[in-house]
């Protein structure tokens, strides 16, 4: 008989695993990654907050009739759009004639959960993409895009390019989580605890961990891998002077957690 090895679902025992997703959000990764049996560390890097002001996204939604497209591109945007929506006793049938684009599964899962029906969902996960998908359609039409307040301009700027009338309106904020500047840095500097291996799945992440970490963060990261959701987060990593180790092939949740354990598989042969 032959001895059994180990099961492939705990492939990542024994592995330490600092998750910085916002504290709602960081549950579907850490499931993931327990699952495959590594110990995970959540310490949020972003927090998300409200607009100052809630009126152009008011103002929008009112005026969802007069849209041709509307662009969501995170399930964070999709949370407060209906949250809205519901404050101004609008519902799924106020996006009626109006088509509706999400960036990746998990922003269309959560539009879809609402009662909306996606109607573009790119190739690729990033803004690049979207644009790619839009720019045949959207000649002369008017286009909602609902977003962070802080975010790449790539969608507007190339949609207007296009010949689109684009409208952008904040939803929501993301900023740095005070309150976990002291426990990441303590992590950091624990040996029994420091991770292997450090998310990223946004550039704000990227962003607020270095200003969390302190002076010191390309030394307190010696012998961690850091793991990067996409080629916009890759591309802040090294904006910021760090690398990325570990890239998601496929810009999502699972595909990250894919790379993190093909990644360090392969460190173990």
């Amino acid at each position: 008989m032959k001895k059994k090895t180990k099961s492939s679902n705990q492939s990542l025992t024994g592995v330490r695993v600092l998750v910085g997703r916002a504290r709602h959000q960081a549950g579907a990764l850490s499931l993931e990654l327990r699952r495959l049996g590594a110990t995970v560390i959540e310490i949020p890097f972003i927090e998300i907050r409200k607009p100052r002001s809630f009126k152009p996204l008011d103002l929008a939604l009112m005026n969802l009739a007069n849209y041709d497209w509307l662009i969501l591109t995170s399930a964070n945007g999709v949370e407060a759009m209906w949250e809205r929506m519901a404050r101004l006793r609008l519902n799924k049938n106020n996006l009626a004639g109006v088509r509706v684009a999400a960036i990746g599964p998990a922003t269309r899962k959560a539009i879809e959960q609402q009662g909306g029906i996606v109607e573009v969902v790119p190739r690729e996960y990033v803004a690049e993409s979207v644009v790619r998908s839009l720019r045949q359609k959207v000649k002369r039409k008017r286009v909602l895009l609902v977003r962070a307040k802080v975010a790449r301009d790539v969608i507007p700027n190339e949609l207007r390019k296009a010949g689109a009338h684009v409208d952008v309106v904040e939803a929501y904020e993301t900023v740095v989580p005070q309150t976990s500047r002291t426990r990441l840095q303590k992590v950091l500097k624990n040996s029994r605890r420091r991770p292997h291996v450090v998310t990223f799945t946004s550039s704000s992440t990227v962003r607020n961990f270095v200003e969390l970490a302190g002076a010191r963060t390309t030394r307190a990261l010696d012998g961690i891998r850091l793991a990067s959701i996409g080629p916009v987060t890759s591309s802040t990593l090294h904006e910021v002077g760090l690398r990325a180790d570990i890239a998601a092939k496929e810009f999502t949740i699972p595909g990250l957690v894919k790379a993190i354990t093909a990644a360090m598989s392969s460190d173990r042969l």
